[in-house]
């Protein structure tokens, strides 16, 4: 596996966790917030501090979109479209 292999790989990481993330926020807005401790509050923020660095830049340039009493977060969409197209490349 050569370098671009290599890359291709971590960026199809990335997006699995930018899909966990999703799945974690809507498991709060559907379940609750986790128990402090439980294994699904470890993981939203395992997930959360890898996932974080990468979305925070872009959300500073495209702020979330608000439309009543919902947000839709166009960092995590631009983020993963711009790894798709990247890996498309590769």
């Amino acid at each position: 596996m050569g370098l671009l292999g290599i890359v291709s790989l971590a960026l199809l990481l990335v997006q699995f966790l930018l899909i966990a993330r999703a799945v974690l926020d809507w498991s709060v807005a559907l379940a609750g917030p986790a128990m402090p401790g439980s294994i699904r509050s470890r993981v939203s923020h395992g997930v959360f501090v890898v996932t974080e660095p990468i979305l925070a830049p872009v959300r500073r340039l495209v702020p979330p979109l608000r439309a009543g009493g919902v947000s839709i977060d166009l960092a995590f969409i631009i983020v993963f479209i711009a790894i798709t197209i990247l890996r498309s490349l590769i």
